[in-house]
């Protein structure tokens, strides 16, 4: 009998695959509308208003497709608990060893110019 591997889980679903492509769709009528409005610069209720306002709208689908559950009644899987190592008995610890302080020179080893 084979070994059965379980199928590959994306991180995303349809659902948040859905609301990304909308996302993009909102976007590009966003920069879209941006581009056809006629006043100079881009000066008029479409440059300044209408456009940056389906931007926003746009970015706010982005980040709900990324935050959302594909499928709400299910659950995120748990890693099951990795076993806790028991801590050392004070017998087995060995005790710690002071550091030996290093000495200070008491001269400098170079001479100063001047």
């Amino acid at each position: 009998m084979q070994p059965t591997t379980p199928a590959p889980r994306f991180a995303f679903g349809p659902r948040n695959y859905r609301l990304m492509w909308v996302g993009l769709a909102v976007l590009a009528v966003g920069f879209i509308t941006m581009m056809l409005d006629k006043a100079d610069y881009g000066e008029g209720f479409l440059g300044l208003t209408l456009g940056p306002i389906l931007l926003f709208i746009g970015f706010i689908i982005e980040f709900a497709a990324i935050m959302v559950r594909s499928n709400p009644g299910e659950l995120a899987p748990v890693a099951p608990a990795a076993p806790v190592a028991a801590a050392p008995l004070a017998a087995d610890l060995k005790p710690a060893v002071a550091p030996t302080p290093t000495p200070t020179p008491s001269k400098p080893a170079y001479k100063r110019p001047g």
